[in-house]
Order: structure tokens, then sequence, then C-alpha cells
């Protein structure tokens, strides 16, 4: 296909201007063409900021309208005639009108950060990592008595600290290949996974796909043991409206359940890759799993919607085996494969979640 062909369509696709039929055949193509994708999203981006440059000649263009409507020459004599007045005022309100000018930029460069456009990025999209705070672990440190820590000592109990980032992952396989996000674990240093019982293991990063925002991660710690035969599988097939959904996370210190309800087929912005799903999700939900009532894996949580309370996004569960299935073989050191038998089916909610949770871990991200 050719580069103007594949432009023209990507324009249609992204205005609406396809039917239903060229819509489900053009995201076929995206399926089997992950280039595509990676040209939709230059093609959104370079549209966004056309957009911005657009608005910006706009106000330009005003502000130069209103500038033609003054009378600068007979404001200018007017000024002249009575220099000593401008100089007095100057001496007397110098500092007030310094303070002022500061104020009008200090606010003129926080409302385009807010707005998008310092970062460009959408205010409207919050991904869900967790920031931890430096002085979180110190005041808990300064607060652990005597008796405590010779309690911890005496059992040999681990300390770990909590790191910069943190997000939720789910373990792929017994032997320790786990999935979460990419924004999760871009940039790390050093990465850790955290389970129920508080143990962490040092893990390495194996494989990407940042347009789908998917990472995989091998726990590489000699003290990290078989954790059993996976309950879950992933569902091959694309959910319904109104199914009942929940999903387990770390947006605290300890795994928490959220229940909710898928709510569109896209996600933001129309995005076909995602679902969009009604459920409540915090800084820590990143890279958590979304499962239908049948225990089945239909996404990962990657974000949340700033504007409408409770929509948040998960990637469709589709493109994560895609991402499994293209993660090279010389990057496995052992043996992986994907359950596919799913156990929790017929279990009512409380035991899903019991079985669950040894299975969903805590993403700390270290980095300097």
């Amino acid at each position: 296909m050719k580069e103007e062909q594949l432009l023209e369509m990507i324009e249609r696709y992204l205005n609406g201007d396809m039917s239903i039929e060229e819509r489900a055949k053009f995201e076929a193509l995206r399926n089997k063409d992950a280039s595509i994708n990676e040209k939709l999203a230059e093609h959104k981006n370079f549209t966004g900021l056309l957009k911005q440059y657009s608005e910006r000649l706009d106000l330009e263009n005003r502000l130069n309208a209103i500038h033609n409507e003054i009378d600068v020459h007979t404001l200018k004599e007017d000024l002249m005639a009575h220099p000593s007045l401008i100089v007095q005022l100057w001496r007397n309100h110098h500092s007030k009108i310094s303070v002022a000018a500061s104020i009008a930029i200090f606010a003129i460069l926080c409302t385009l950060y807010f707005t998008g456009d310092l970062t460009n990025k959408d205010p409207r999209f919050m991904e869900l990592k967790r920031e931890v705070g430096k002085l979180k672990q110190s005041t808990e440190n300064l607060n652990r008595s005597q008796n405590n820590l010779i309690h911890d000592i005496k059992y040999d109990k681990r300390f770990t600290n909590p790191g910069n980032f943190r997000g939720t992952g789910f373990a792929l396989s017994s032997n320790g290949y786990i999935i979460t996000n990419y924004h999760v674990v871009n940039g790390a240093d050093s990465i850790y996974v955290q389970n129920a019982e508080g143990e962490s293991f040092r893990t390495k990063i194996i494989y990407t796909e940042p347009q789908y925002d998917v990472a995989i991660l091998e726990v590489n710690d000699s003290s990290f043991k078989n954790l059993g035969t996976i309950p879950y599988s992933f569902k091959k097939t694309k959910s319904d409206l109104g199914e009942d959904v929940y999903t387990l996370g770390y947006p605290g210190d300890e795994i928490k359940f959220g229940p909710g309800a898928l709510t569109a087929s896209s996600g933001f912005r129309g995005d076909t890759t995602e679902y969009e799903v009604y459920i409540p999700v915090n800084p820590g939900n990143s890279g958590g799993p979304l499962l239908d009532e049948k225990g089945n894996i239909i996404g990962v949580i990657n974000g949340k919607q700033t504007q409408t309370s409770g929509a948040a996004f998960a990637v469709k569960s589709n493109y994560l085996l895609k991402a499994i299935q293209n993660i090279p073989t010389d990057s496995l050191s052992k043996s992986f494969s994907l359950n596919t038998k799913n156990t929790l089916a017929g279990l009512t909610r409380p035991q899903q979640i019991k079985k669950m949770r040894n299975y969903v871990f805590m993403v700390k991200v270290y980095n300097q």
C-alpha cells in the first residue's frame, strides 16, 4: 500500500468518515501490521501539534487586531509630553509592578502546563503509576519501636525500599514471567516485584511493546519459588458491553479489589486497542489485571479519565497475547507457556480473589 493511500485511510479513520465495514477492515489491518499503529500514533500527534499551532496563530491575530485599534502615535505623544509622570510612577511602584508581572507570567505558565500545551500530554488522561514519597519511608522507619526492630531481626524479617514509582503486574507463568504496563517500568534502573506476603524479588525487562503499553518482566531472583498452576486464562474473543468486571491491584501498600462494568468497546479518544470500564482505580493500579465474572483476563488497566469520575481504560487481552507471541525466543532464559485452563469459573467472587492474590504483584521501580 502506498504511503499516500495509508495516510488517507488514517485520516478517514480518525475523523470517523469510514463505514462500519471499512473500519473493521482497517482495524484488522492494524492487528496484522504493527507499523500501521505507529503511523497512526505519529499522525495523531502531528495533527495535534497542527491544531495547537493554529490556535496560537489565531491568538496572535486577535492580539494584532487589538494592537491595530490602539492609536499608538497619539498615546506616544501623550506619554512623552509628561515623561516625569512615567518616571515617578515607576520609581514609586516598580516593586509592585514587578511582582504583578511575575504573577501574570507564572499564571500563564501554569495554565499552559495544566492544559497540556507544555507537556504535550492530554490532561484528561492519567497514567496510573504511583510516585512514592521519600518522607513516608523515613517516617515509617522512625516510628518503629525498639521492640519491633528486635522482633524483626530475631525472625529475619526482610525490609524493602518502597521504590520511586509503583504499579501492578500479574503472573503469566508459574516460574516468574510477569506482565505490566510499559509506562510503569519505562526508564527504570532496577525493578522489583512484591507479593501479597510482602516478599520482594529482583526482576528484569525482557520485552516491551510501547504502542500497546505492555512490558514483560522476568523474575531473576534465587529466592523466588514456583507459584503453582496459574488459575486464569486470557480471553481471546471480545467482551460485551455491560459485562461485570473487576480488577486487583496495589494503589496502596496492600492488594485492593475494584468492581466495575465494561462501558465501551474503545478507550480514550476512540482507541480500539482498549476498553473503557467504569471501575474505581487510582495511581498504582496500572498493570493490574481486568477480569470478567468467570475469571478470564480481558485486559490490563493502564489509565483513567480525569474529567469523568470512574472512567478507566484497559488494554485488550488480544493485544497482550500479541505482545507475548512477539517475545524473541533468545530473550527467554527458561521455559514459558501460557495456561489455557481457567479454574476460577464457577467460584464466588471472594473465592476467585483468594486464589488470585498470590499471582498479582506490586511492581516497584527504582531510578536515579
